[in-house]
Parts: C-alpha cells; structure tokens; sequence
C-alpha cells in the first residue's frame, strides 16, 4: 500500500531573509519554486501524487508517474514543486499558464500535454524511507536522507539548491525571480515535518503599481463587493485586465457597493452593465464570473510580487486609494522589469 500522504508543512511570509542566529539550531534557505505542491508515494509499485488541497495529481502528469516509478531508488514518501519549464536551452524559465493547462478532464488532452509540456519535480524534503519514518526528524537529517536518496538520479526529478549563508539566499531572491521563481524559503534545520503547521518563513517579492478599477464581483455570500477587478492601460491604449483585489472584510464589502455605485456603468435602461471575466481552470464547475461593470475613473495602489505575461500572478493586496492619479497614467511602464535568469542555473 503506498504511503499516507499528509498535509504538507506550510511557511508564514517574513518581510526579508531572516537571521539564522535568531533560530535555533540555524536556517536552511532554499528557491521558493512557483508551482504546484505535490507529495509523492512510491512504495515499489504505485505512484501517487498528492496536493496541497483535496485534488490529487497524479492522473495529470503521467510524465512524471512513469519517472519516478522508473527512477526512485526505494520506496518513499518526498515533498516537493512540480513545475514546467519553457523556453530554449540557457534561457529556459517557469511557465505558470502551461501548469496550470496541465490540469484538464480530458485523458486524450492530459496525454498531449505530457508530451507537449512536459513537468519536473523539485524534491526538497524526504518523509518516509523504506519503512523509517522520518517526519519525526530534524530537516537537517531529513535534507541528508533526501540527497543520499535521490543524488545523480537526473531529469525529471531535481533535488533543490540549499544554502545556510544569507547573503546567497538574498542573491537568489533577486537573481532567480528571472527564471519565474517566487521567492525565497526558510527552514528551522533542527524542527520535524508539521504537516499543515506554518513553521517556515518565505520571502517573496513585494511591490506597489497604481491600477484602474474596471469592475467587481459579488461576493459568493450574495451580499457586497468579492473582488475588484483591475486594470492598466497597454501600447494600444486600451484598459487590459490584470488582476483582482480581495479579502475585504465583511462590513468593507458592504460599504464598497454604495461607494462604487456611481461608478457603475448602466444601459439606456439604467440597468447595471455586466462582463464576463476569465475563468480558472480550478474554478468549481458552473461557477459564476460575471463581473459589474465599473466607468474607469477610479485608481488604487496595489501590492503585488510577479508578473505573468500581462497579468498579476496572484490575487492583490489593497494598498490605498489614489484620487490624485489620472487613470491613463496607469500602464505597464511603471511595473519593474526583472532580468532574464535560466531555470537550468537555478538547479545546478
């Protein structure tokens, strides 16, 4: 029977590399790889891929299924990233769209996507060996088990970089959000697994852009403002959407509906306009993304970590109003432009 798989250990952001004379037994700092989570079982005859939340992995990279039944050594149990990398030899970097297109219903379409865009999987902790389990342990043994176990396997399957010096961790922090990472992660070496339990740090990109507000979504609740939808004008001088706002409390979302009424764009009839906005590919089936349409009058500083393309990677964050800006002075030319760094120089 394969492993258990648990909840895996989670890390609570921290606003720089943080000091490993302040931890006992000091700090592990690793590249906080911008993917999905996934817990691997081999137990000599089944793989199983399990996720963060309740969707298992397994059936949506067969690619990997067959490496690591192939390639691991003994049975198992290994937390890690699974990633897609795109792009040409030497300028190769983490592709979040072609990630996230790997998880689709159709067999016939998983299969080609396999082979199309095909995923790695970065390993950087060992639970279970044999039948040792070694949750219980401290990461430093953990982290020596897992490079004893899967030293010099090769593609597909990496072992991530660690280093215990803080000022190379603050260099990956800059240097490697080339490739596509996200940041940077702390591990306590002297603490066991904790599954669900959030005792690391992360470290990730920080920064403000001035964006228009260009419509919202009603809460799932049915009552108040979900989300806001944002946007910044391109080349062509059109108002592109990228990205959403959330995580109101539940008196903001209220007070926000009769803030942005006057905002609201209407038919000849005095009917509210609507949009249709993108669906995500882990949305619930039928789920509603209608969004109200806003006049683009209204502008706010947002704090956001990645570009994707011509979107925010993740949700936003809030920062403050901007009455002062004009909202076509909103474009992408404020946003910060990253230097080119190749995934394959992050895994040496």
């Amino acid at each position: 029977m394969p492993y258990e798989i648990p909840a895996p250990m989670l890390a609570k952001a921290a606003p720089d590399i943080p000091d490993p004379a302040k931890t006992p037994g000091g700090l592990s700092f690793e590249p906080k790889w911008d993917g999905f989570r996934g817990l691997v079982s081999w137990d000599g005859e089944t793989v199983e891929i399990g996720s963060r939340g309740a969707k298992p992995l397994t059936r949506y990279f067969p690619e990997l299924v067959e490496a690591f039944a192939r390639l691991l050594p003994e049975p198992c149990l290994i937390d890690g990233e699974v990633v897609v990398p795109r792009g040409e030899s030497g300028a190769q970097r983490l592709d979040w769209e072609s990630l996230s297109q790997r998880i689709h219903p159709a067999a016939s379409r998983v299969a080609m996507l396999a082979e199309t865009t095909p995923a790695m999987f970065i390993a950087f902790d060992l639970l279970a060996r044999g039948d040792r389990d070694l949750q219980p342990e401290p990461f430093s043994e953990r982290r020596a088990q897992l490079l004893d176990l899967l030293g010099g396997v090769g593609d597909p399957l990496h072992i991530t970089r660690a280093t215990d010096d803080p000022q190379l961790a603050r260099r990956w922090l800059a240097e490697f959000e080339g490739a596509g990472l996200d940041g940077v992660v702390a591990k306590p070496l002297a603490l066991p697994y904790a599954p669900n339990k959030r005792t690391m740090f992360k470290v990730k990109h920080a920064r403000t852009a001035d964006v228009v507000a260009l419509g919202y979504r009603i809460h799932k609740s049915g009552q108040g403002v979900g989300s806001l939808l944002v946007g910044l004008y391109g080349e062509s001088g059109e108002l592109q959407n990228v990205g959403a706002v959330s995580a109101w409390s539940d008196k903001r979302r209220l007070e926000l509906i009769d803030e942005l009424a006057p905002l609201v764009e209407t038919d000849a009839a005095g009917e509210a306009l609507t949009g249709e906005g993108e669906k995500s590919r882990f949305s619930a089936p039928g789920r509603d993304s209608s969004f109200v349409r806003l006049r683009p009058e209204l502008v706010l500083e947002v704090r956001y970590d990645q570009l994707e393309g011509h979107r925010f990677r993740h949700t936003v964050q809030f920062e403050r109003w901007r009455p002062d800006r004009d909202p076509r002075s909103c474009t992408y030319d404020q946003l910060e432009s990253v230097a080119a760094y190749d995934v394959g120089a992050v895994l040496q």
